[in-house]
């Protein structure tokens, strides 16, 4: 390597999802930025990589639209046109349709692995983001004057702020001394794909067994992306079932609504837990993503916190430096602290609340969830409120969000 130091305005840990979404927003609007990631970009593209598929609330769509990304990630994504939730066999359910809002599906499934080619093809198009890949961290220093990034190969980065998008294990909240609570759910999530001989029409479907949720999730053509929730002391024997006895019990689990199932690609699992971090910010350092937070999948709202949080540190960033403000200051990065912590608790506590209602077959419980989910679907005005959460546009959203540039 030659030069061995580089000036940014900004350093972010994480090339991921969020981070590399940050970088662009942040050079879109002007900032210098330097990604740091461990992982070379052809491993994050394989498809053999993790096998998962996001669904993007609508919110979150205007995001990518705003910063030219969704043009490459377009023809990848399936709209969500209905989601339909159900206990398990019972007959009462809760069946959300995008035509009864009017506005368009209520968001679009993506393979993460599309999403991060379609990120790397923004980035060729956008300047003033360096991309340092792969690199590990060996040091971070934070002062009143900035922030110096000390990688293995010995290259020197210094900035005024740094971003920690570097997931849950997060070195960065690590170096800041921020403490994380936690809640295992001794769930794992079983991921895999399969191809399926009917349509599925677009729909999303949640159906709720006493081991955890299991979702049917509509990709593009006739595919679908499944996460299972299992105990996680039975998750290491079914992942180790041969392929015809694991296609068997997915194909107990789907029914047979989709006709013939055909379990394609490789299965995955990831232990589920609930997890954030006591604190978004600390001087010059602020937490994006997996790194401030993690939630449990039975509300597909994982990602979509994480860009939420993109787009409101963009927004508190460009803000500041319009009024000649230290990007990196306490007063300045506190702003997104309070904006996205408020917002965050309690999607935390509604995920919370769900999972432990609904991973269970208690006959009492059992009877007044259906029942519950019975009336909230005959309630118009609330089941609209519950559409417009899963679309991501309630609450105080960020510019970005509502498809507007900052």
């Amino acid at each position: 390597m030659g030069d061995k130091r580089l000036k940014t305005d900004i350093t972010i840990v994480g090339g991921g999802l969020a981070g590399m979404t940050a970088a662009i927003g942040l050079a879109e609007h002007g900032f210098d930025v330097a990604v740091i990631d461990m992982a070379p970009q052809g491993d994050l593209t394989a498809a053999g990589y993790d096998g998962r598929a996001s669904a993007l609330a609508y919110a979150s769509c205007q995001l990518f639209e705003a910063l030219g990304i969704w043009d490459h990630m377009k023809p990848y994504a399936q709209p969500i046109l209905e989601i339909r939730v159900s206990d398990g066999p019972s007959l009462l359910h809760l069946h959300f349709d995008h035509e009864t809002l009017g506005e368009g599906p209520l968001g679009h499934m993506v393979e993460n692995r599309h999403t991060r080619i379609a990120l790397f093809e923004r980035l060729k198009e956008v300047s003033g983001v360096t991309l340092l890949a792969p690199e590990k961290v060996s040091n971070i220093e934070r002062t009143k004057e900035g922030v110096i990034t000390t990688l293995a190969s010995g290259q020197v980065i210094t900035s005024d702020l740094i971003i920690g998008a570097d997931g849950r294990g997060s070195l960065v909240r690590q170096h800041a001394g921020i403490a994380v609570s936690q809640i295992d759910y001794h769930q794992h999530g079983i991921v895999c794909s399969v191809e399926h001989e009917h349509s599925h029409c677009g729909i999303a479907h949640e159906r709720f067994l006493p081991s955890g949720p299991f979702a049917i999730l509509p990709l593009c053509g006739n595919r679908s992306s499944l996460v299972w929730t299992e105990k996680s002391h039975l998750t290491d024997t079914i992942m180790k079932l041969p392929e015809r006895a694991f296609e068997a019990e997915v194909k107990r689990r789907i029914g047979d609504f989709l006709g013939d199932v055909k379990v394609v690609g490789g299965r995955w699992a990831y232990p589920l837990t609930l997890q954030y971090a006591q604190d978004y910010v600390a001087d010059r350092l602020a937490l994006i993503g997996d790194a401030a937070h993690g939630i449990h999948p039975i509300s597909g709202q994982g990602l979509n916190l994480g860009l939420k949080d993109v787009a409101a540190l963009i927004e508190v960033l460009v803000d500041a430096r319009r009024v000649g403000l230290d990007i990196g200051s306490t007063s300045t990065l506190e702003n997104y602290g309070r904006w996205r912590t408020t917002d965050n608790a309690s999607v935390y506590a509604i995920t919370d609340v769900f999972n432990r209602l609904f991973s269970n077959d208690i006959g009492p419980i059992k009877l007044i969830r259906d029942v519950g989910m019975a009336a909230v679907d005959q309630v118009v005005p609330l089941k609209n409120f519950f559409m417009s959460h899963a679309r991501g546009t309630v609450g105080d959203l960020p510019k970005l969000l509502r498809g507007e540039r900052v």
